[in-house]
């Protein structure tokens, strides 16, 4: 299988936190499949527009799926 690329959009305050290295996961509706080793670009948004600010490519290293840990069954968490 090869890597996606995923274009997602982020708000500001969380484009920031990811941006600094606080926040290092995504909690999202796994509607895009995703899987490890997919490239991620987070693109910031603002009110659903965007800004023109998009993070360097980030490369999904772990996936937990729902419904473990009581997570819906169709979102996911990753990280990079």
């Amino acid at each position: 299988m090869s890597r996606q690329h995923h274009y997602l959009k982020c708000e500001t305050e969380y484009f920031q936190a990811i941006e600094c290295g606080e926040k290092k996961f995504e909690f999202r509706k796994n509607d895009r499949n995703f899987t490890e080793y997919d490239m991620v670009y987070l693109v910031e948004t603002v009110q659903e527009i965007e800004t023109g600010r998009t993070l360097p490519a980030l490369e999904i290293k772990y996936i937990l799926y729902g419904p473990a840990f009581g997570l819906p069954e169709e979102y996911c968490i990753f990280n990079w």
